[in-house]
């Protein structure tokens, strides 16, 4: 089993991938290239080793139902060949309008001193980020909803109806 360490170095290796620090001391790698918007190659690289990589078109075994595959105990040869295939996989022009249409919905919450979070579905995850930050990550809309909420934030459209 490779380390965080080796694990890391090897996928910073893949210069089509961006870097970005998540919390727990976590990693996610999103390719930014060819047809498909930011997308999460690797997702979750934890410094116990643990992570996953984004195999949803790819014929390997032990996906998730999001299409993750744990790399935990991957050698240096799988972790390359996976997300080598990974990355081929987001080049394609394969992505349904559907989908393209999923990977760009984000909205704007504001709380009452004009904070403002947004809500973006990347990965059939929906993240809301304060700014470039990453402040939570949730399986459904309804969870980062009613997370939004309960922090006090609004959606703008209806945040700028009650100010008005």
């Amino acid at each position: 089993m490779l380390t965080f360490d080796q694990k890391l170095a090897l996928i910073e290796s893949f210069p089509e991938l961006e870097r970005r620090d998540i919390s727990l001391n976590r990693v996610n790698f999103h390719y930014v290239g060819g047809d498909s918007d930011k997308k999460n190659v690797v997702y979750h690289l934890h410094p116990n080793g643990n992570g996953f990589v984004y195999a949803a078109t790819l014929k390997v075994p032990k996906k998730d139902p999001k299409g993750m595959v744990n790399i935990r105990d991957f050698s240096e040869e799988e972790l390359r060949s996976i997300i080598e295939r990974s990355i081929d996989s987001l080049q394609s022009n394969a992505v349904s309008e559907v989908e393209e249409t999923l990977q760009n919905i984000d909205e704007i919450w504001m709380d009452k001193e004009g904070h403002k979070l947004t809500i973006i579905l990347e990965d059939d995850m929906w993240n809301v980020y304060a700014g470039e930050q990453l402040d939570g990550t949730f399986p459904s809309y309804n969870e980062a909803k009613q997370y939004l909420l309960e922090e006090g934030f609004k959606p703008k459209r209806k945040f700028d109806k009650q100010m008005n």
